[in-house]
């Protein structure tokens, strides 16, 4: 599977709070979620968003709170991928669970420049800004987690399990 998109870039250490402010954790519904995501840091993130668009970070992109909503809001503003130097674990193995995709690859996340068209295949883990002709190789999704993504997440998995 292949994404493509433009890039919202930002920099190391952006916490839960910076991707959906606890302000707004009064409903887990995504479309509510969406409307807020990124606006601490980036005001204009949610008119200028599309669906398809790629979030490149520097390192521990994710720290702070445990909450799911902050994956549950990035994958509802119609990011495809996040790509980052590395990724809190916490924040790692949510967004794995709600079905958002993320690659970390400390070149890419480096390289990468807010704007630039990027496409990333999750078979083979080849990062490419098509717009400097550069690529990047991170590790590809495992089996399993391709599996929990093309399900929509680690629900969509179980069920698509137990109905087979």
């Amino acid at each position: 599977m292949k994404v493509s998109g433009k890039v919202f870039k930002y920099g190391d250490n952006i916490d839960t709070d910076v991707i959906i402010p606890a302000r707004y954790l009064t409903s887990a519904d995504p479309e509510h979620l969406k409307e807020h995501c990124m606006e601490d840091i980036d005001l204009s993130f949610k008119d200028r968003v599309k669906s398809g668009d790629i979030m490149v970070a520097g390192k521990n992109f994710g720290c702070g709170s445990s909450r799911e909503h902050a994956p549950v809001a990035i994958k509802a503003s119609g990011i495809s991928l996040v790509i980052a130097d590395d990724f809190a674990r916490i924040f790692y193995r949510n967004s794995i669970n709600v079905g958002l995709p993320i690659l970390e690859c400390p070149e890419a996340a480096q390289k990468i420049n807010d704007g630039d068209e990027v496409e990333a295949d999750f078979d083979t883990g080849i990062i490419t800004d098509k717009t400097t002709g550069e690529s990047f190789a991170s590790k590809p999704f495992p089996e399993f987690i391709k599996n929990i993504m093309a399900n929509g997440g680690l629900v969509g998995y179980t069920e698509s399990e137990l109905k087979d």
